[in-house]
């Protein structure tokens, strides 16, 4: 059993998306970040960033429980444990993890600050929209490039697939035209047909458009070192 710390974001999604895949057991434990559950000490203690998702492995290949926090740890720790989505050959796994971290690194944080400078933030910046709609443009351009004359990113299914897919859903939001990276937009496709992401984003339906609290934009943007105990 796989205890699972989650709510309803990109990265949240990339979990479930894996586990769906194959057929794990797991039990969600929702931390909804609007009202600042991922601050308790309790979930410190297995995600010492404050973020989700985390996990608790009751049942590790070995030894005691483990946790694991960070997106692409998660991803890479399920792969390894179950010995799917990840090839064996050297060349292979290589190429899997230059785009699983290419995710975390540059698509997930770029895209992330593209939602919060055109959606969350009070005053509306034009530089700080423009810059980061540009570079979410340039790293759609990239994975489109990549993406010419295959399937998936790192030619088969594998956890590049799981850790990028929920950056593109909202690419409305995003201000990019799909239509404008036809190899992104089959694959973008593709991956929605799978019957393991549709009951995937099925988990999330509890906890989407629920009432956010009236403070949940200084919970989610006014974090300092203090936040979480700091000095």
């Amino acid at each position: 059993m796989i205890d699972l710390y989650y709510w309803t974001t990109p990265n949240g999604h990339k979990v479930t998306i894996f586990l769906e895949e194959a057929g794990l057991e797991y039990k969600i434990i929702p931390i909804d970040i609007r009202s600042g559950a991922q601050f308790s000490p309790e979930f410190l203690r297995i995600s010492p960033n404050n973020r989700i998702p985390a996990i608790v492995d009751h049942q590790p290949l070995t030894g005691e429980p483990i946790s694991v926090f960070e997106s692409g740890a998660i991803l890479l720790y399920l792969a390894e444990k179950t010995g799917k989505f990840i090839p064996s050959d050297l060349r292979g796994r290589v190429k899997v993890l230059e785009w699983l971290f290419w995710q975390m690194g540059g698509l997930g944080p770029m895209a992330g600050q593209n939602h919060h400078f055109g959606t969350y933030a009070p005053e509306k910046i034009p530089y700080a929209i423009d810059r980061y709609v540009k570079e979410t443009n340039r790293l759609y351009g990239v994975l489109d490039r990549q993406l010419q004359g295959q399937e998936f990113i790192a030619g088969d299914y594998s956890i590049a697939d799981m850790a990028c897919y929920p950056w593109i859903v909202p690419y409305e939001r995003q201000k990019q035209d799909i239509n404008q990276f036809p190899n992104l937009q089959r694959w973008f496709e593709r991956m929605k047909a799978r019957e393991a992401v549709q009951r995937a984003y099925e988990k999330a339906k509890p906890w989407q458009n629920t009432p956010a609290p009236a403070d949940s934009h200084k919970i989610l943007f006014g974090q300092t070192a203090q936040t979480i105990g700091g000095n």
